[in-house]
């Protein structure tokens, strides 16, 4: 079966475009300046085996779509962790742990940062604590603890483990290296954001394309703002910024179009674990609520489908390892090439060079491994 009838009726839960979009270099750097990203770049490019993630053409995909080019950033080539969250919690680690060898690094996780906080404590042989949820998966558990953390599982929701990790972290004296921003806890995100704008930069020195448009995914935002802050830093022209959020877990879309942060109620935990967040970091808030062009939703539904074309060189002539976080950049763009509308008002076309965040691997192995052989099912039944 060919490529466009498998794609044809995927679709975005919900879109919105935002009334108060004002793309501000002066002010996102305010938020996030220059100084941070160029230190991040400076310190992670000079670790032991860093080199730049690939830049991979989807061209199958780009021809299906009759867009100009579409560009996939293969995050799971990043360091051995498999994520780009290499690039942020294990550079605060370095950071604010200054050489001192007798601390102890804690921290609350859905998975990937947890993973790069313990591998950055590891590399620098501090001792680390990392509090999950009940939600995250025993695979994911697994890697943390192979980096030698240890595991606190707490009861309920990512925010418990937060809440929890906090206590135990003031009561120990330990020093906390998490990824969400508060009016009183600043520099720590500051710094793992800095890190993920390394991943434009590495964009803007591997084409002499301009990026025209970024589909970025987001949980609190983290990612999503890093992302921004390297545009306003690294790129000549400014290109269209589209939010990707599952359609249970939309706190980014709610507080553009509330125009305030709000707190959303999960009804139902995403797939894609990592993004599955009720509420914004107060840092990506103030960077994404000017510069995001646009914010979309997706169901769960084309997560296999996505991850196994991928794998199976549907959207390009390479093999493409993609956990459950990195289909969203794919679905959301196949998604908004569908609708006329969306199409339409973001300008996509043949003239476009489209950015997509491959944000992760098969960080967890097992559930990958679930995803794809339901994604293969459907796709040798010609679905």
């Amino acid at each position: 079966m060919k490529l466009k009838s498998k794609i044809s009726n995927w679709n975005v839960s919900k879109f919105i475009f935002n009334r108060e979009y004002k793309f501000s270099r002066k002010d996102i750097l305010k938020y996030l300046p220059k100084s941070y990203m160029e230190n991040a770049y400076s310190s992670i490019t000079k670790w032991n085996n860093y080199s730049k993630t690939p830049l991979i053409s989807l061209n199958k995909l780009s021809g299906e779509l009759n867009i100009g080019n579409i560009f996939y950033k293969d995050e799971s080539k990043r360091f051995n962790l498999k994520s780009f969250k290499a690039l942020g919690g294990a550079y605060a680690v370095d950071i604010i742990s200054k050489g001192m060898k007798n601390i102890t690094i804690s921290s609350a996780t859905a998975g990937n940062h947890g993973r790069s906080v313990a591998w950055g404590a590891k590399r620098l042989g501090l001792n680390c604590k990392i509090f999950i949820s009940q939600n995250v998966s025993k695979a994911r558990e697994k890697t943390i603890e192979e980096f030698g953390a240890k595991i606190f599982r707490v009861k309920g929701n990512y925010e418990n483990s937060l809440k929890e990790c906090m206590k135990k972290s003031k009561l120990n004296k330990w020093k906390i290296v998490q990824d969400v921003s508060t009016r009183n806890y600043k520099f720590v995100p500051k710094l793992t954001m800095a890190g993920y704008s390394i991943m434009i930069k590495e964009t803007s020195l591997q084409t002499n394309k301009y990026i025209t448009h970024i589909f970025l995914q987001a949980g609190v935002g983290g990612m999503a703002a890093g992302a921004v802050a390297g545009v306003a830093r690294y790129f000549k022209r400014i290109p269209k910024i589209i939010i990707v959020e599952p359609e249970n877990a939309a706190c980014v879309l709610k507080s553009i179009e509330k125009g305030k942060m709000t707190k959303i109620k999960i009804s139902k935990e995403s797939i894609m674990g990592g993004m599955s967040c009720n509420k914004m970091s107060l840092i990506p808030w103030q960077i994404l609520k000017n510069t995001a062009n646009c914010c979309l939703t997706i169901s769960d539904k084309k997560v296999p489908d996505t991850i196994t074309m991928l794998a199976k060189k549907s959207f390009s002539d390479k093999k493409i390892v993609g956990g459950e976080c990195s289909a969203p950049g794919v679905i959301s763009l196949i998604s908004a090439c569908n609708n006329k509308k969306i199409r339409y008002k973001l300008n996509l076309g043949k003239k476009s060079n489209v950015l997509l965040i491959g944000c992760e691997g098969d960080v967890d192995k097992e559930l990958y491994k679930i995803l794809y052989k339901k994604g293969s099912k459907k796709f040798n039944n010609g679905k």
